[in-house]
């Protein structure tokens, strides 16, 4: 949104060129991330506590867990907003990769939504069934690696480049690439769901993926 005007406003003033810099509209989307979390956070948890979306959390679990009932549930919903919006906003509309980091937002955030939309319809700790989870995260995967590789505007390179190692790749291929891509999605997603917590431990790995 704002790289459009930003390009209007480049040709009365080369001072605003500073913003074309993906460094630069980074660290301001961060911002705005922030920015809309911290203004709608206050009235977001007063309506999930008015309506009563709390936290069911299962009786034979750790004790420690149970502190944690009642607890304000989908915020998630609020993060993925504040993240969106700040895409919106800073982002390059013609460039590819913003649209696929956008749509696999939204879909493993559909995923974590209607997980606990049943936690709480059913006032059960149990949403959708491990089997149901990893079944649409494959498919979301399987459906974001695919477009990753069919991406013609701004085509992906499907060579792994070796850390450390300036020359050194390795070969994937196009089916190679949308395994590996496969299990580095699906492996991301799981690893923040295992790593979330009672002390909000999943704000890290969300904000690292993020980036």
């Amino acid at each position: 949104m704002f790289l459009e005007l930003i390009n209007f406003l480049t040709q009365f003033n080369p001072g605003f060129d500073v913003l074309h810099y993906l460094t630069v509209r980074a660290v301001l989307a961060m911002l705005a991330a922030l920015f809309i979390s911290l203004t709608l956070g206050h009235f977001f948890i007063a309506r999930l506590q008015q309506y009563q979306i709390k936290q069911v959390v299962r009786p034979d679990g750790p004790e420690s867990h149970l502190s944690k009932a009642g607890t304000p549930t989908m915020g998630g919903v609020m993060i993925l907003f504040s993240f969106i919006s700040s895409i919106i906003i800073w982002g390059d509309w013609h460039n590819t990769y913003l649209w696929i980091i956008v749509v696999t937002a939204l879909i493993f955030g559909a995923i974590g939504f209607i997980d606990d939309f049943l936690k709480i319809k059913h006032q059960s700790s149990d949403g959708l069934s491990s089997k149901q989870k990893y079944l649409a995260q494959s498919l979301g995967a399987i459906v974001i690696g695919i477009w990753l590789v069919n991406n013609t505007h701004q085509p992906v390179s499907t060579d792994l480049l070796i850390p450390f190692f300036k020359d050194w790749t390795i070969p994937l291929g196009i089916i190679g690439f949308i395994i590996f891509s496969y299990f580095v999605i699906v492996g991301s997603s799981n690893a923040v769901n295992l790593t979330d917590g009672l002390d909000g431990l999943a704000i890290m790995p969300v904000i690292l993926i993020s980036g």
